[in-house]
């Protein structure tokens, strides 16, 4: 069974509080990324700073170090920590992800997917191998921000026709990170 790490370690600034908690549909942002891991058949890890507020979670929490506050410090840990050769990474505020992408993902053997829509590369929606450990801790240690990670390491991009087979791709692959956009998806 492959692993679904769900980064919930943001600080929210943006959405004014912690992604994880905030409501969608009257349930947290987190639990419908986390039914999508069900629903794909998938074991699902948050990995969050020890100080992140989380719901109630039926799965495995790893923390990763309180610095720095950046995406790929929670793929890193999710990386170091656990035993699978490479994990799927969604962000907590993707709610609009499905079981059956979260699967595809899984079964790809590239070292490095991510996923696109739009035009814009969206790395928090991927599959990290762990033989690119060494290369993502060097790039956490020179702060390169998520999508120069992707272009470093020359990742397979995924997107058009592949995410359409899951439904719209904007949907799929768009993440929540004001309250504006939370009350535009429902919230």
């Amino acid at each position: 069974m492959a692993t679904v790490t769900v980064l919930a370690g943001g600080a929210g600034r943006r959405l004014g509080g912690s992604k994880a908690t905030a409501l969608l549909g009257g349930r947290p942002l987190i639990e419908h990324v986390l039914e999508a891991v069900r629903a794909g058949g998938l074991e699902a890890v948050v990995v969050a700073k020890a100080d992140s507020p989380l719901p109630p979670l039926d799965c495995r929490v790893v923390f990763e170090p309180e610095l720095p506050r950046h995406p790929l410090c929670g793929i890193v840990t999710a990386l170091r920590e656990l035993t699978e050769p490479a994990v799927v990474v969604c962000a907590c505020d993707m709610p609009f992800v499905t079981g059956p992408l979260l699967s595809w993902l899984a079964g790809l053997q590239a070292p490095l997917v991510v996923t696109s829509a739009g035009g814009e590369l969206q790395p928090l929606l991927g599959r990290y191998s762990r033989s690119l450990l060494g290369r993502l801790e060097a790039a956490l240690a020179e702060g390169l921000s998520m999508r120069e990670v992707a272009r470093w390491l020359g990742a397979e991009v995924a997107g058009g026709a592949e995410l359409e087979r899951f439904g719209d791709p904007l949907r799929l692959c768009s993440s929540i990170n004001t309250p504006a956009e939370l009350a535009a998806a429902g919230g």
